[in-house]
Parts: structure tokens; sequence; C-alpha cells
């Protein structure tokens, strides 16, 4: 479950649904500001291999972002997304945990926002248990394992054409029975 190849995959896999998703730019006027979703955008574009300091840069941005645009949905997933990423990643970091918190946060404010997307919403739960997973098997398998399945299911359950959720849930399940 925490080999180099699963953890890869996952991020890989995560980049791509992220960045072939549809999102509806929102426009901050005539005043010759870029867009949330260019500045999204940009972000994601300095994120190409993957390497701890790209991601904790992005998740950064994505912080100041989120407060240019608080009521939006799509910096806190963004943040959440590449937090989670991070996290997979480096599941042993220093920063790991407080980058952890910061997704949960995200998670939360997105889940009480008028407008998002449940199946996003237990998706992204499902990936923060699955990183506790690889954070410590032995400890947090038996522990999450559930909660992993279960957030993966109601998310296809709510939106079966949630791409990044049939990923996740698929590595899962491939982590699980001892695949890269």
């Amino acid at each position: 479950m925490t080999s180099q190849t699963f953890k890869t995959h996952v991020l890989t896999i995560a980049i791509i649904v992220m960045a072939s998703l549809s999102i509806q730019a929102q426009e901050t006027g005539r005043t010759g500001q870029p867009s949330m979703q260019e500045l999204i955008e940009q972000s994601l574009s300095k994120v190409q291999d993957f390497n701890p300091e790209a991601l904790l840069n992005s998740i950064a941005e994505m912080k100041r972002i989120e407060a240019m645009f608080p009521d939006s949905i799509q910096p806190k997933y963004v943040m959440a997304l590449q937090s989670l990423n991070f996290a997979v990643m480096n599941p042993h970091a220093e920063q790991t945990e407080n980058v952890l918190a910061g997704a949960k946060q995200a998670i939360s404010q997105m889940e009480k926002m008028k407008g998002s997307d449940p199946s996003d919403i237990c998706t992204l739960y499902g990936f923060l248990y699955m990183v506790r997973i690889v954070q410590d098997p032995a400890k947090n398998g038996q522990r999450y394992y559930l909660d992993v399945m279960q957030n993966y299911e109601k998310a296809l359950k709510l939106n079966p054409d949630n791409q990044l959720a049939k990923q996740l849930q698929e590595k899962f399940f491939e982590g699980m029975k001892g695949g890269n």
C-alpha cells in the first residue's frame, strides 16, 4: 500500500482528473486582474514534477487564491486535493500533519457551502482516510478501511461519473490486495 509506485499512481491520477475537470471561471470584473480560474491554472502549471516543494508552493498559492475568492468552492477543492497529493507522496514529512489539517478544514468548509458537490466531498474524505492508512498501514488500516470504502462508494452513488472517486477507489483496492 505504501510503495512509491502506488503513491506515484495516486498522485498522477489525482492531478490528471483535477486538470480535466471542467471548471467555470469566475471573472473578477474588468479590472485587468486574472480570473480565479486563470490563477488556479497558473498555480497548477508549476507542479509538473510532483516534488514536495512544488506541491507545498501550490498549496500556499491556493490558500492565497482562496483568500481572494472566499465564497468559491474551487480554490478550496484544489487546495484540499493538492494537500492530499502532498501527504500521500510524503506521508512522514515534517509538514504533512499541518497540510492534512488544512485539507480537512477546506473539506469541512466546502461541505457547508451552497453549491458544493457532495460526491466531491465524499471523494476528498475518502482520500484523506486513505492517506492516513498510507501513513501507518498497521495501525490505521483497520481503523480507516471502512471510512475509505464508504466514502468512495457514497461518492460514486451520488455521481457515478466521478472519475477521481473511481480511480482512487481502484487504486485503494489494488493497494489492499498488495498490488502496485
